[in-house]
């Protein structure tokens, strides 16, 4: 497991609206394709490519599943969720904020001590 690799692949996807419709339309296909293009360059620089990272089947599939508590539990950065899941899917509601909120209503079972959100 990689929090790191989860966080890379929130910011990078939130960070490019063609791949926030990829990911919307087809996420299996945009995990998949970022998994072989996108992950193994980790600096923008080819020299700094790598083989060894792969995500988890659990992370996969909560990649796939847009399962922000799972990404959470596994220690991905809420706030990278929450800012790519508004690109995804606050248009899709029709209050304001309803959006943030039923995203916090999922994690509202979590106490403190959080998941180690560090990377």
């Amino acid at each position: 497991m990689s929090k790191y690799l989860l966080d890379k692949f929130l910011y990078t996807v939130d960070r490019d609206p063609e791949l926030v419709k990829a990911y919307k339309e087809d996420p299996a296909a945009l995990v998949a394709r970022w998994e072989a293009d996108h992950m193994t360059r980790l600096t923008g620089v080819d020299a700094d490519r790598t083989t060894w990272l792969a995500f988890t089947e659990r992370e996969r599939t909560a990649l796939i599943e847009h399962d922000h508590v799972t990404l959470f539990e596994l220690g991905a950065h809420p706030f990278l969720t929450l800012t790519l899941w508004i690109g995804l899917f606050e248009q899709d509601y029709d209050e304001p904020l309803a959006m943030q909120r039923e995203y916090a209503a999922r994690l509202a079972h979590f106490s403190l001590p959080y998941p180690d959100i560090s990377t």
